[in-house]
């Protein structure tokens, strides 16, 4: 089964043709599509979304980018995350590559999305970039390992990936692996066990090749599979089993 572990319906880009991009997402064999929260303002149109199409479900959090008017309380966050195919906490974690410090609120936001997740006993979704060492410590202290997740749309080192996979975390690859500049993370891709790996589009960003450069969607995230089958010397069908299986593990999805 082959499941876009990470897309966003909601943003405009997809949200203008909803219509033709699952329809494209079906016809390439994408059965499943976890769309991903980003923002207080689509806190509830990700879930809708999810909640009104076959196969897609919703998570609810605060992108770490995101300088949000008010920030969000586990709480509010353990309320949402009760509607209906909510199966996952995030997109949270942290990103320093554009902001500078001090980013304690960001840290702050983290830890607040952590202990959500735990409250709600779903898996986090997190985004990490310039941040890999930052980002371990304090899933270490808030213990995520409690509830797991993915590490969505994979950058770092093979050390990252299996100190993540250590605290019961998934590493989710995406287009990046067919860029030609991603040699070292093609390396990481291949190396790691079949039991930790996740396939995302990240859509509309990252288009993988053939598409680079095109708005990303989720039928794409073929392409994606079908390099990872490549770099690790199994079948595409082996890849469309594992990740899929991969995905219905972790978020605790039974059918």
């Amino acid at each position: 089964m082959l499941i876009d572990s990470h897309c966003h319906f909601c943003f405009p880009d997809l949200q203008a043709d909803a219509a033709g991009v699952l329809e494209r997402m079906h016809a390439a064999g994408v059965e499943r599509a976890l769309n991903i929260s980003t923002s207080t303002t689509d806190l509830v149109p990700v879930v809708e979304f999810a909640q009104a199409h076959e196969g897609i479900y919703a998570t609810v959090g605060i992108h770490p980018d995101n300088e949000e008017a008010s920030e969000p309380d586990v709480a509010t966050l353990v309320r949402h995350a009760r509607a209906d195919k909510v199966v996952g906490i995030g997109e949270t974690g942290l990103d320093y590559y554009r902001l500078r410090e001090p980013l304690d609120w960001q840290r702050d936001r983290f830890r607040t999305h952590i202990r959500a997740a735990r409250e709600s006993g779903k898996p986090l979704i997190i985004h990490t970039r310039s941040s890999a060492e930052d980002t371990l410590r304090i899933m270490r202290e808030e213990r995520a390992q409690d509830v797991g997740g993915v590490m969505h749309c994979f950058t770092e080192t093979a050390d990252v990936a299996r100190a993540a996979i250590d605290l019961g975390f998934l590493i989710s690859f995406s287009g990046i692996i067919t860029f030609k500049s991603a040699s070292d993370l093609r390396a990481v891709a291949a190396q790691l066990p079949d039991n930790a790996i996740l396939v995302e589009t990240d859509s509309p960003f990252l288009a993988p090749v053939p598409h680079r450069g095109k708005s990303n969607e989720p039928a794409w995230v073929a392409h994606v599979a079908t390099l990872l089958a490549q770099l690790r010397g199994q079948s595409v069908d082996h890849i469309h089993k594992i990740t899929g299986d991969n995905f219905l593990r972790l978020f605790n999805i039974l059918n």
